[in-house]
């Protein structure tokens, strides 16, 4: 019989860390899709649609570093007579691992370590497994969350269902996984319910990670591919070859890059990743999900380095395959007021004979296979015949008190409170970040907090309504929701009066931040000079200002925790070439140093090492900095391994 348990994974782990104090507001940390142009002649494309002026009301998760400790993962094992799969329930619920028991071979990249990088919404994300993306372009806000989790008894077995309440798009959703006797794929059922009465613009795309074997390949039942690069352009392409490249492998591709295979109408959606044999893993869904992609980071020096980034160096590459709602990663669907999407998800392994031939005999080779593991009419009368409302048994696991706290400030204006008995939020899972917000809820104020200490979260949204009145942490908080809501004026305006009534880092920081003002920041680092990454904004906007010394000297006072942070690192030799000490800015080169949360596609080591080295050959000449001398500076001082994440070029 299938069987669902609680384990313990050993393995090690840099800690997450504690959260920003310092919230996302617009402009930091955009996505590096947002800037895309589209040239596919004849067809439409709103990228507009559903973006996001930032992350908020989510904080970011930059307290991670690089040094890995032995540590422990609760996850859950859910497991048949021929497959294992590991949840991590404190991440997401990524699909850790999914293990084929009849040949003892792991399906998925599974990373040996837990080592966040810079690379999603909130900033901290780590690679392997399958992870389940909704919310806005990107990795989702709860990729490094907890997720509730309970047991649901079925007659597949025991269920292992998963929830949580996304809060930028104000969305519950669930998945379950099931494990069937016999079952030779892993199925995973997902709910997402608009609760609003307003269409919402949805974004889901299921990232799976597989191994880079040599020889390995991606295939899909498609045609063509909407190709995007970090040159910044979405474009239509042939399928599997273009410009002289088959980009179905992945070991040939020079660069980093985004294939959103163009699947033919009325075909069965799928993806598979083969190795050198034919033998791999397959996913394929009901019709709703409908685009698939494939993620590779590029056979360079950068995208090596990036890849030994996200774990052990030496332990294996990986490449990403990907299940999505719309045709690229760049749109989101409307979803209609107080509609539910749901569809299934199965998981397992191919042998596919041919899948090294032509495009045609490759793609035929997996339909084959697959249509004898699982028929097309399997799966969609599981997806009939599932009970999503069926109610969670056992409690395993606790997320967040999100959902629980929008039910009370539903309830607190007469609003009606959705009846979703297969989505509860527990009253006991709400806790200090939510605390204050139902104190709001049901009294109409805030407490008054003392502004020397951060605030713990933000709302947004409908919200809104509620904020009025009230203290410097009031109109702070009404900052910060206008700004979340792409009203830029009238969060400044906030943030103005919040720091009027009573001076405060946290307004000041805001108001530096979006009017790019130096003594704001000044101001805001006098009040609050114990936050990290208010020192490094500072020392940001003395250097836009063009008050290089004085962020030298900011710097250089830092106590030495804060000073060694790759961060400040960064911005220290900025500072110290912008005022001509060059000998230091090569001193903190030479001595090393890594930025944790350097961001995927960041250029800034590159970009400062050849502009120190031009500097440098530049005052050995006596000229200034000339074509000649860029050219001398990369030939006498080539980028370092160790600062080369560059993923062009």
């Amino acid at each position: 019989m299938p069987e669902l348990r609680i384990e313990t994974l050993s393995l090690p782990i840099a800690p997450l860390g504690p959260p920003s104090p310092l919230p996302p507001l617009p402009g930091a940390g955009d996505d590096l899709h947002a800037e895309a142009t589209v040239n596919v002649p004849g067809e439409c494309f709103d990228l507009a649609y559903g973006r996001t002026p930032s992350v908020l009301p989510y904080s970011w998760q930059d307290g991670y570093g690089r040094d890995r400790e032995p540590g422990e993962l609760r996850v859950a094992v859910l497991e048949n007579d021929r497959l294992r799969a590991t949840i991590a329930l404190d991440l997401g619920a990524r699909l850790w691992s999914l293990v084929d028991k009849e040949t003892g071979r792991e399906l998925l990249y599974r990373n040996p370590v837990l080592q966040p990088a810079n690379l999603a919404l909130r900033n901290a994300w780590f690679s392997g497994g399958v992870e389940w993306n909704l919310g806005t372009t990107g990795h989702t806000p709860l990729t490094c969350a907890p997720m509730h989790a309970a047991r649901v008894d079925t007659p597949d077995g025991p269920v292992l269902r998963v929830w949580e309440h996304e809060r930028l798009r104000e969305i519950p959703y669930q998945l379950d996984f099931a494990l069937p006797e016999g079952s030779r794929f892993l199925y995973v059922h997902v709910r997402l319910v608009n609760t609003r009465d307003v269409d919402v613009p949805v974004y889901w795309w299921s990232n799976i990670a597989v191994p880079a074997t040599p020889g390995a390949r991606v295939i899909a039942p498609a045609d063509g591919a909407y190709r995007f690069a970090y040159e910044g352009e979405l474009s239509l392409i042939g399928a599997p070859v273009h410009d002289g490249l088959d980009y179905t492998y992945p070991d040939r591709a020079p660069h980093a890059a985004d294939y959103f295979f163009r699947l033919e109408e009325g075909r069965r959606p799928w993806i598979a990743a083969v190795d050198a044999s034919g033998t791999g893993l397959v996913q394929t869904s009901t019709a709703r999900l409908t685009g698939r992609k494939l993620f590779v980071w590029g056979e360079n020096p950068g995208g090596h380095r990036w890849q030994d980034w996200l774990t052990e160096p030496g332990s294996g590459r990986y490449l990403e395959i990907q299940a999505g709602l719309a045709r690229t990663q760049l749109e989101h669907l409307p979803m209609p007021a107080g509609e539910s999407w749901t569809w299934v998800e199965a998981y397992g392994a191919v042998e596919a004979e041919g899948a090294h031939g032509d495009w045609a005999a490759a793609r035929e080779a997996v339909e084959r296979d697959l249509r004898e593991r699982l028929p097309v009419p399997a799966l969609n009368v599981r997806l009939a015949e599932w009970d999503f409302d069926a109610v969670p048994g056992e409690r395993l696991h606790t997320g967040s008190g999100w959902g629980a706290l929008e039910e009370h400030r539903r309830r607190s204006r007469s609003e009606p409170v959705p009846e979703l008995p297969g989505i509860p939020f527990a009253q006991d899972t709400i806790g200090p970040e939510q605390e204050d917000w139902l104190t709001l809820a049901w009294t109409g104020s805030l407490p008054e907090p003392d502004p020397a200490v951060p605030p713990v979260s933000h709302v947004a949204g409908p919200w809104n309504p509620l904020l009025v009145g009230g203290d410097w942490s009031m109109a702070y908080h009404r900052g910060i929701a206008r700004a979340a809501a792409g009203d830029l004026d009238a969060a400044r305006e906030e943030f103005r009066e919040s720091a009027a009534v009573r001076p405060n880092a946290w307004a000041l920081r805001a108001l530096g931040h979006l009017d790019g003002d130096a003594d704001a920041y000044l101001a805001a680092w006098e009040l609050a000079p114990g936050v990290r990454q208010l020192a490094v904004e500072t020392g940001e906007a003395l250097l836009a200002a063009g008050r290089a010394p004085e962020a030298a000297a900011l710097l250089a006072a830092l106590p030495p925790d804060m000073a060694a942070h790759g961060r400040v690192t960064v911005t220290r030799i900025r500072a110290a070439i912008a005022t001509g000490a060059l000998e230091e800015a090569a001193a903190l080169f030479a001595a090393g140093f890594d930025v944790p949360d350097l961001r995927e596609g960041e250029i800034s080591l590159d970009a400062l090492w050849f502009e120190l080295a031009e500097r440098t050959v530049a005052d050995a000449l006596g000229t200034p900095v000339t074509d000649e001398v860029r050219a001398k500076a990369r030939a006498d001082f080539p980028l370092p391994a160790r600062y080369d994440f560059r993923m062009i070029g």
